[in-house]
């Protein structure tokens, strides 16, 4: 059986307004990619993940194969797959955030999206600001531990 992955690539950060409606617009470098319609459900760290719907498609697929017998995989399911909204993406490249979403990741009107090659992270722009200044001060050490994965 000949497998097929969906080579996208969706890096790089961006800041957009989030609208009284609660509409968000993608950024058109990526809107190709992303496709007509995604896949929104709640991430980890208190942000959002987006999903093109075929990722989502492998992403769901994978999750719904771990079995239901262990406590931790029926709870992380519930958490990813019973959270997610497929939602069209309009003519003007936006999607709405429904306000369960939005809630869990505290989004004010300021939000980040982050590209993180498959999927896009949402993340409200202080807590964006936050993590990322964690992250950076631990750079090195994230490095040398996934070398010693030899990952990188």
């Amino acid at each position: 059986m000949l497998t097929t992955y969906l080579i996208i690539m969706l890096i790089g950060q961006y800041t957009h307004d989030l609208d009284p409606k609660k509409r968000l617009t993608l950024p058109s470098k990526w809107r190709s990619d992303l496709g007509k319609k995604v896949v929104v459900t709640n991430g980890l760290d208190t942000s959002l993940f987006i999903f093109p719907i075929k990722e989502w498609q492998i992403v769901a697929q994978r999750l719904s194969q771990s079995g239901f017998g262990n406590k931790d995989t029926r709870d992380f399911n519930r958490f990813i797959l019973g959270n997610a909204f497929e939602t069209d993406v309009d003519a003007a490249g936006r999607i709405v955030i429904p306000e369960t979403l939005k809630a869990f990741a505290k989004l004010s009107n300021k939000v980040v999206l982050a590209g993180m090659h498959s999927r896009v992270e949402i993340w409200d722009e202080d807590a964006w600001k936050n993590i990322t200044t964690k992250v950076n001060g631990e750079a090195d050490a994230l490095a040398s531990k996934l070398s010693e994965l030899g990952i990188i």
